[in-house]
């Protein structure tokens, strides 16, 4: 069996990605068999969520991630029945270069990330989409399934060295971004909740922003900041709220909505805990003065 791994033939010789297969197919309720491939496969969510098993890891991805499966590797796709999964798919190998088109080398010795990325040497590498890579991923499969115009090669190259230099870059600032420190992170999830309070705010959806588990980042925000990101979230709605009753005329049955808060039964709750007083008593001292 002839080794074409992504990564060591590149080192050594010029070789030119050959796509051998590719989807563009939503999934329900699927259980793929273990199987393994010469082609290395690229396999994108578009919408909801799924997981790949590998020989010793089991993976989830959802709308946005991406794996990146070396060739043959051991590994399965499995969406569950109370889930759905769209995604796209590109399987391609490594063949000798033919005509000018540079080869994978080439590109990597003027390119340090795909360098970089070359040297991983992983079984399979789980990224975050950052560059747009969907765009450039849809046009190809979309390229693949034209194939009529004496351009068509043309392009499937480019978009096919597009997508591998993307992926580089995708990679590279992965990396980075393990390295940065805490503060940074909290800094993005506050500026983001300063522009989304009032939005039905998860701490999932926080998490998805700077691309750490929710747990860990709600570990780190508590540690920076003395609180939750949960009392963070209400203390910006709630100051809002106080501006929006002292300074508009806005119904104040309506103000819950207006800081992200579905229930005014809550939002009267949380007002109240808060700041000792009604939202309707609040208005009137404040509207008085």
């Amino acid at each position: 069996m002839e080794e074409t791994s992504f990564y060591l033939p590149n080192e050594i010789n010029h070789f030119h990605p050959e796509i051998v297969a590719y989807y563009y197919k939503e999934w329900r309720d699927f259980d793929m068999p273990f199987h393994v491939h010469e082609a290395i496969e690229i396999m994108y969510v578009i919408s909801g969520e799924c997981e790949v098993e590998l020989e010793s890891d089991r993976v989830s991805l959802k709308k946005g991630q991406f794996i990146i499966i070396d060739s043959y590797v051991l590994h399965r796709l499995i969406v569950s029945a109370e889930k759905s999964c769209r995604m796209l798919n590109v399987e391609f190998t490594l063949k000798d270069k033919a005509g000018i088109f540079p080869s994978i080398k080439e590109f990597a010795q003027e390119n340090a990330q795909l360098k970089e990325l070359l040297t991983a040497q992983k079984a399979f590498i789980v990224l975050k989409d950052l560059e747009g890579l969907y765009h450039t991923l849809k046009a190809l499969v979309l390229e693949l399934g034209e194939q009529n115009s004496a351009n068509s090669d043309v392009m499937i190259h480019t978009l096919m060295a597009q997508l591998i230099l993307k992926i580089a870059r995708i990679h590279a600032d992965s990396k980075q971004r393990d390295t940065l420190p805490t503060d940074v992170y909290i800094k993005e999830v506050i500026n983001y909740i300063h522009h989304h309070y009032d939005m039905d705010l998860k701490i999932q959806d926080l998490a998805d922003v700077v691309y750490l588990h929710p747990s860990y980042l709600h570990r780190i925000f508590k540690e920076s900041m003395d609180c939750t990101i949960t009392e963070y979230l209400t203390e910006v709605r709630i100051d809002r709220a106080k501006m929006l009753l002292a300074k508009t005329d806005i119904p104040i049955t309506e103000i819950s909505e207006y800081v992200g808060v579905n229930s005014r039964q809550y939002f009267s709750y949380l007002f109240k805990k808060m700041t000792n007083e009604t939202p309707r008593n609040y208005r009137k001292k404040r509207q008085k003065s």
